[in-house]
């Protein structure tokens, strides 16, 4: 007689090599990118002031913009569901605080959770023209891309007569809730940087030795702080099984009590939160809104959240791995320019890379399926 405390095996289990293992882990493809991304402009960038505190700080602020919009495509694309309105979203954002807060001087902390309440309503529309109709989110979001842009342009036309609207940071001078989205922390800490020689110093007016870097941008806290919340709700909570659920399938997941259509419409809602602290992030710190911000920005979420491991199908994804798609486009962006390569080329990237990401996710996905 055996021992019963012998194992017993399953023939009809098939045990997973350490290699398939590593490979359907969603951050990978996000993981290997930057490491080759990094490696790349430290050997062919690194005297040209990329990796100085102000090189630093121009990519990790582009970065920040791509991962506030990558961490609610991430969730939405989990959940099975596409968003292409998020660049049209980001440019009626911005146009609505300054039409609230500008034209019809408001005071900007209204303005602002005004235009968070219109934007967050308008996703839940888009979720629920989804979930009760039936349709495809590619075409409810692609008929708001167009109907959003409309109104950004019309607005500002007929009522200041001009499709850029100025005067936001005046505006929004001492206002609490705009310096959440506009200011900088840790101020102190980086003068002390600058008087103790670790980053570089120049003058201002009557100033003197004043750091070249003089504080954290708030939209780089905003992006860290959404990946981690995104992060936490995605791997630590009840909600984040019914959004993989939701998107893996629904059909199953509603026979065992997931709020599929609930989920879904959230997650449209969180897109278009994302999409709005990145337009109150723009606004505070360019002082205008222009009808042509956005443009293409949903293809960008979309494509960092391909190269951060998320497949296209649903059901599997990563808010880290998206992150790190969002660094690796901010890192190349930025590094062309240092490097001295022709900026142009920046799209030509963004085609490969999100041509090799879709094959590396669909080998991904056969491996999961046990497909061939």
């Amino acid at each position: 007689m055996s021992d019963t405390s012998d194992a017993v095996v399953d023939e009809r289990v098939k045990e997973m090599s350490g290699l398939r293992k590593a490979l359907i882990r969603p951050e990978l493809g996000g993981i290997v990118g930057t490491v080759a991304v990094f490696t790349f402009f430290l050997l062919f960038a690194f005297d040209s002031g990329m990796f100085n505190s102000q090189g630093v700080m121009n990519w990790s602020v582009v970065s920040a913009q791509f991962m506030i919009i990558a961490v609610g495509a991430c969730l939405l694309m989990i959940a099975g569901e596409f968003d292409l309105s998020v660049g049209s979203m980001i440019g009626f954002a911005g146009m609505m605080i300054a039409i609230l807060g500008v034209t019809m001087a408001w005071p900007m902390w209204i303005a602002i959770l005004v235009t968070f309440a219109i934007c967050i309503s308008i996703g839940a529309l888009n979720g629920y023209i989804v979930v009760r109709t039936g349709l495809p989110s590619f075409i409810v979001t692609l008929a708001f891309l167009f109907i959003l842009r409309g109104f950004t342009i019309f607005l500002p036309q007929t009522i200041e007569r001009k499709t850029i609207i100025g005067g936001i940071r005046e505006a929004a001078e001492g206002d609490w809730l705009g310096a959440a989205f506009g200011g900088k922390i840790f101020k102190g800490f980086f003068q002390w940087l600058g008087d103790a020689g670790v980053i570089a110093t120049f003058e201002r007016g009557n100033r003197q030795g004043e750091p070249v870097v003089d504080g954290i941008p708030m939209l780089i806290v905003w992006a860290i702080l959404l990946v981690i919340v995104g992060h936490i709700i995605l791997t630590r909570t009840r909600f984040g099984n019914w959004i993989f659920a939701a998107g893996g399938d629904a059909e199953s997941a509603r026979n065992s009590g997931v709020p599929v259509n609930k989920v879904k419409v959230l997650m449209f809602m969180f897109t278009a939160f994302c999409a709005t602290v990145f337009a109150t992030c723009q606004v505070m710190e360019f002082g205008s809104a222009g009808a042509d911000r956005g443009l293409l920005k949903e293809f960008e979420a979309i494509i960092a959240v391909v190269i951060g491991g998320a497949l296209l199908t649903g059901g599997y994804g990563s808010v880290i791995g998206a992150a790190l798609g969002a660094l690796i486009f901010g890192v190349v962006q930025q590094g062309l320019f240092f490097a001295g390569v022709e900026s142009s080329l920046f799209r030509v990237f963004l085609g490969v890379i999100l041509l090799f990401a879709v094959i590396l996710n669909t080998y991904i996905r056969r491996i999961i399926t046990g497909e061939r």
